[in-house]
């Protein structure tokens, strides 16, 4: 399977990579591809619903930097770059509730923060 996608954002002119893990929600979502969406930001967090409901098999209440993880209470895919509103650090990253990290951001993630509420993504298969 083709792990790679590409997120883009036309009306910044951002483009950054992704690579899918193997799991098995991972691959559900490759599979609707291509889609698009309008984000929200949270934080230096940017989330979006996809056309996917899905139970999570692996929750997790931290995320890492670069994360790209599914939150079942949206429906939504969420692109982790930094603390968030209900994080305790500056160094710690934490989700509004659990999700499952299904895959990883390649490249200077900082970009993300030019991406404004409201805004076009769409997620296209590498």
């Amino acid at each position: 399977m083709e792990r790679k996608i590409k997120l883009i954002f036309p009306q910044q002119g951002i483009t950054i990579e992704a690579e899918l893990k193997e799991s098995k929600l991972a691959q559900s979502i490759a599979a609707i591809l291509p889609f698009e969406g309008r984000v929200n930001t949270w934080g230096k967090e940017i989330y979006f619903p996809i056309p996917l409901r899905s139970d999570i098999i692996f929750p997790q209440g931290l995320v890492k930097k670069g994360d790209v993880g599914y939150w079942p209470e949206g429906a939504c895919l969420c692109l982790f770059f930094g603390p968030t509103p209900v994080s305790l650090s500056e160094e710690e990253i934490r989700p509004a509730s659990d999700v499952e990290v299904v895959g990883r951001l390649l490249g200077d993630v900082s970009v993300l923060e030019q991406v404004s509420s409201g805004s076009v993504v769409k997620i296209v298969k590498e």
